[in-house]
């Protein structure tokens, strides 16, 4: 099992940047394929980004393709997200989620852990 805990969350400007970790803890998160998955009010939990267990693979949800970077260190088990050129409509509660399977997982119901999520606000 493992515990997530996502941080770097705020409310910034349009065209800033952020970045997000989630740190996790219990069995080391290199056991685990890493996404990124963000809820804006009212709407579905939406993928964002996710990264293989090696970190060799990444794969993006379109609407951050080329904006947004996920990267992983397994030395420190701690996953990241760094959003660059955000836009209002990126405003939102980010999670971070641990699957077990292999390969990347796009659908929230692959993945076995999340976190408790860190609110990101960007107003315009």
């Amino acid at each position: 099992q493992v515990q997530l805990v996502e941080s770097g969350g705020g409310l910034v400007q349009a065209g800033d940047s952020l970045r997000l970790s989630c740190a996790a803890s219990g069995r080391t998160s290199s056991s685990y394929a890493m996404g990124w998955f963000r809820q804006a009010p009212g709407k579905e939990r939406d993928f964002v980004a996710a990264i293989s267990r090696s970190g060799g693979n990444t794969y993006y949800g379109d609407s951050v393709k080329g904006r947004f970077t996920i990267s992983r260190d397994n030395g420190k088990n701690t996953v990241y997200l760094q959003m660059n050129s955000l836009k209002p409509e990126d405003t939102a509660v980010y999670y971070c989620a641990a699957d077990r399977g292999s390969g990347l997982a796009l659908s929230q119901y692959r993945y076995n852990y999340w976190g408790q999520g860190t609110q990101v606000t960007v107003s315009s």
